[in-house]
């Protein structure tokens, strides 16, 4: 049965493929048309590495200050609905390369894996078209481009060299400002360009205390419903959000950079995440805090500043953004998934401005290697303004990872120390710690026990998802209405998951990271 369904699978993709390289070819002859393009816009796309939304003070939070996200904001649009394809670091990021969803690109849209060359990513179009290409730091990652041929990052050329004695463990040594002058000093002149501010907060680990060390107080802490309120789990967020600053302090130092040299109004300055905070039912998750992050663009006066959007957008959309204001259109937009922005950025109206986004889509296959025979935890979830809706397709398996591991001498390891899809911190350590006790244990059954099939929430009323509205009688109507509207979409979309072909995403190989050892489920 496994072997005829990723028979059938891999037909389907390669049939997908050859359309896709097909379009390719003749899209190269428009990028190749539109190289004299005059005065296109530069691009400066800054991606923390796991921010969920709020947290940005230009959203009013005040457990982050963040000047640098708030001026682009405040010059140009506030995204108060912006959506990562996938609740994880390299499948959100190859999404967003692609303008494609996770499921429609193969080993590309699973966690640490490669990233077949069938599949065109945005900096090497924008390259063709004449534009000066780079990244620092965190690309595409974690997993291995050259097993599939490519012969760099498909973020573009790196920019990583220069380093800097950082205040506190934890935060990496990169020097982030400065590689993006290096970048702009080596930049051919008259070359528009494109460069992937990719940094590595607040990805963990963090220096324990350093939130506190910086001057931050445990009442400026905003805890979330699905964490207790402990002194221990305030001072970890206070640690995250010192390393949020961290990010938008180079990002300021970039924008000075592009004044001092007059490119800032000619600049589209993009600032987002790759996906939601590094705690316990928030990343690689799909419920709000994994997949729901801030997001603010900037573009001189070809945008109408001071504007916030309520729109439902995917960073899947900024990818045909990009292209279509550098020239590049035609049939290598019309193979995306992901749709324009442009029509937001020129408008001079807030709140709704395109009423057609009436949803986003989200999915999850792998993220650690967490489950016996390095199993996966499948998702596909629909956003709409007033709920989400989860269908999770193996609600057999935990989905933080199995309780137990084998440890060398082949012995079951402790319960509840193998949650290997939540990331190791002083916030998990103390769920598990207090896993018996009456007022804390719930905690952690949030995070990690089984789930079933169908999830709804009333985003309205529940934004930690905390209430599963699936089985209420009251939102029977609203549960078919996003059952179908997912369903509908995956069909449209040819997501193997409902294709009948689902186990294809288990044959992908993990070519990042460890590989643990889980005993077979039900020996």
């Amino acid at each position: 049965m496994l072997v005829s369904s990723l028979s059938k699978s891999k037909s389907n993709i390669a049939n997908s493929i050859l359309l896709f390289l097909c379009l390719m070819s003749s899209c190269k002859q428009d990028v190749e048309q539109r190289a004299d393009h005059p005065r296109r816009p530069n691009i400066l796309i800054a991606i923390s590495d796991d921010q969920s939304f709020p947290h940005a003070s230009a959203y009013g939070s005040k457990m982050v200050n963040t000047p640098a996200f708030d001026r682009i904001a405040h010059e140009g649009i506030l995204f108060n609905n912006a959506f990562v394809a996938s609740p994880g670091c390299s499948p959100s990021r190859a999404a967003l390369l692609t303008g494609m969803n996770t499921w429609q690109i193969e080993e590309a849209g699973t966690h640490a894996s490669s990233f077949p060359l069938a599949y065109m990513v945005y900096p090497d179009l924008l390259e063709e078209a004449g534009y000066f290409i780079g990244y620092t730091q965190k690309g595409w990652a974690p997993g291995n481009w050259e097993a599939s041929g490519r012969k760099r990052n498909p973020a573009g050329n790196a920019f990583s060299s220069l380093v800097l004695e950082p205040p506190f463990d934890g935060i990496v040594k990169t020097d982030y400002a400065a590689n993006f002058k290096k970048f702009l000093d080596e930049r051919p002149e008259g070359k528009p360009f494109h460069f992937w501010y990719g940094s590595s907060e607040p990805h963990r680990v963090y220096e324990k205390g350093s939130g506190l060390a910086s001057g931050k107080k445990l009442e400026q802490a905003e805890v979330p419903d699905y964490l207790p309120d402990t002194e221990e789990i305030r001072a970890d967020l206070l640690d995250y959000a010192l390393e949020i600053e961290w990010f938008d302090l180079h990002l300021s130092k970039m924008i000075a950079l592009l004044e001092e040299l007059g490119e800032l109004e000619n600049t589209i300055i993009v600032v987002t995440s790759d996906n939601g905070m590094p705690f316990s039912r928030a990343k690689a998750n799909l419920y709000e805090d994994g997949i729901h992050v801030p997001m603010a663009i900037r573009w001189g006066d070809q945008v109408s500043g001071g504007r916030i959007v309520d729109d439902l957008v995917s960073l899947i959309d900024l990818t045909p953004t990009f292209l279509e204001v550098a020239g590049i259109g035609g049939e290598v937009l019309a193979v995306m998934e992901g749709k324009s922005l442009m029509n937001i950025l020129k408008s001079d109206k807030q709140g709704l401005v395109d009423e057609s986004r009436n949803a986003v889509y989200a999915a999850r296959e792998r993220h650690s290697s967490s489950r016996w025979n390095n199993l996966g935890y499948s998702q596909r979830g629909v956003r709409t303004q007033h709920f989400l809706y989860v269908r999770n397709f193996t609600p057999d398996r935990w989905p933080a990872g199995d309780p137990q591991e084998i440890l060398s001498d082949e012995t079951l390891g402790p319960m509840h120390q193998a949650y290997y899809d939540i990331d190791a911190a002083p916030t998990q350590d103390f769920l598990v710690e207090h896993a018996d006790d009456e007022e804390y244990g719930k905690y952690l059954q949030l995070s990690v026990a089984k789930r079933p099939t169908e999830e709804l929430f009333d985003i309205r009323n529940d934004p930690y998802c905390l209430h599963n509205l699936s089985d209420n009688p009251e939102f029977k109507s609203d549960l078919l209405e996003h059952r179908q509207l997912l369903g509908g979409y995956l069909m449209k979309t040819n997501d193997p998951r409902v294709t009948g072909n689902g186990d294809i995403f288990e044959s992908y190989p993990r070519l990042r990271g460890v590989i643990r050892s889980f005993p077979k489920p039900n020996e």
